[in-house]
């Protein structure tokens, strides 16, 4: 058999308030020394009844407990809190590859209207120092080709040259 739920409304009748809250504050007490042991958790409860009686748990001192959230709720307003800077790091993103689309968009030769005369002519000393570095690296690695052809040419023609030494030597020997 299912025990049947009460309503959780102010209880009207005075004496059976008064027991309601004497069982019920017994009971959560209880359960705070349960938490307490098991979790090896601090805690303090702090409980006024309607006629403004004090009742309190503490599992080592109340007042060490109170200073300690006190702590840690001044600590928590003077810095900043993780999950700001959390949040921030996405913005601080979307306005990075924002500018950087538009830098890109430039460097195509679009969207050039909106820059104004110093802009271009930082921009167009940007793309001159770019192509400067673009045709340099160009010229080494052509001259690293011809090198390279040059190297591979000498080694065909000593060797065409010690085919032809051989060639020679042999028709000498059948000569003789």
């Amino acid at each position: 058999m299912t025990r049947k739920r009460t309503e959780i409304k102010k209880i009207d009748n005075l004496s059976a308030r008064q027991v309601t809250f004497t069982k019920r504050r017994r009971g959560l007490i209880k359960k705070a020394h349960q938490l307490s042991t098991l979790c090896d958790a601090e805690i303090a409860l702090i409980i006024f009844s309607s006629t403004g009686k004090l009742f309190e748990f503490s599992s080592s001192s109340t007042e060490q407990v109170i200073e300690r959230h006190i702590n840690l709720s001044s600590e928590k307003s003077l810095n900043p809190s993780a999950q700001q800077q959390v949040d921030d790091i996405p913005c601080a993103l979307r306005k990075d590859l924002s500018d950087r689309a538009r830098e890109l968009r430039h460097l195509r030769g679009e969207d050039l209207h909106e820059l104004n005369l110093d802009q271009l002519n930082q921009f167009e000393k940007s793309l001159k120092a770019s192509l400067l570095r673009v045709s340099e690296t160009k010229a080494g690695r052509i001259m690293n080709e011809i090198s390279a052809l040059k190297k591979k040419g000498s080694t065909a023609s000593g060797r065409e040259q010690a085919h032809e030494n051989g060639c020679l030597s042999r028709s000498r020997l059948s000569d003789q």
